[in-house]
């Protein structure tokens, strides 16, 4: 079974982020930035396949600027045999990361796709479920946990009553929730033979992708800072501040 993941270039979650003054987006010149956190969670349980036999390769691919080569290097470190790097501008919307996907999919005759449900940049949640209507396959998002068998795969996912257990058919699209596993560190003996693994740069247009824009950011604002609070000497005096909240 061949396994394509996906993973993102973000700023890291940890570094308190920075509107440009400008307005036109998040600073991130000299910003520390790492994989996404959720793209992680998928390159772990794809290399968890091959460790158990299911899976034969591991080809990560991210969409974006030169700069996620290091995150595409942090990932062959983790475990995969191959990364694709698709040449295209940050702000590449969904619609056209989930064409591009499809093109490397049939390209890589994949049998699994394996994408975080989303980024912690963005917060969109849309690339797994519009390769899935693209290729017409099935799905399973927010996966928490996933299992191998003679029929395909077998996905528990998180819904609002509980937990879902649905059986997909090859070939499939599946999103990570936090959940499904813990992501390992790379050891330094497998950083130093990331180096060594293929890392293919393709262009849009050499899979057969015209990249349209169908959104403009028109502005990017920081929320309102909180107002301080206030101690309170009695329940009659809460109760009025309540009332003129209202």
């Amino acid at each position: 079974m061949k396994v394509l993941v996906g993973i993102k270039r973000v700023v890291d979650p940890y570094v308190k982020v920075r509107v440009k003054a400008d307005k036109s987006g998040v600073e991130k010149d000299n910003v520390k930035m790492s994989m996404n956190p959720f793209c992680e969670i998928a390159v772990e349980e794809a290399v968890r396949l091959k460790e158990a036999g299911t899976a034969d390769e591991i080809i990560v691919v991210s969409v974006g600027a030169k700069e996620c080569q290091e995150q595409l290097r942090g990932a062959l470190a983790l475990g995969a045999d191959r990364a694709i790097h698709v040449d295209s501008a940050d702000d590449i919307e969904p619609l056209n990361v989930a064409k591009l996907f499809k093109a490397l999919m049939t390209q890589e005759e994949a049998h699994l796709v394996i994408l975080g449900k989303q980024s912690v940049d963005t917060d969109n949640n849309q690339v797994a479920q519009m390769l899935s209507a693209l290729i017409g396959c099935s799905q399973g998002t927010f996966i928490s946990q996933l299992n191998v068998n003679e029929q395909g795969v077998e996905v528990t996912r998180e819904v609002d009553g509980g937990l879902e257990t649905l059986q997909l058919s090859l070939p499939a699209v599946i999103s990570t929730d936090l959940r499904l596993n813990e992501p390992r560190y790379a050891s330094l003996p497998n950083i130093m033979k990331a180096r060594q693994k293929p890392l293919n740069e393709i262009a849009p247009e050499e899979l057969g992708v015209e990249i349209k824009q169908h959104q403009e950011v028109l502005e990017v604002f920081a929320p309102k800072p909180r107002s301080a609070g206030v101690k309170l000497d009695s329940v009659d005096e809460l109760i009025a501040k309540l009332s003129l909240a209202e």
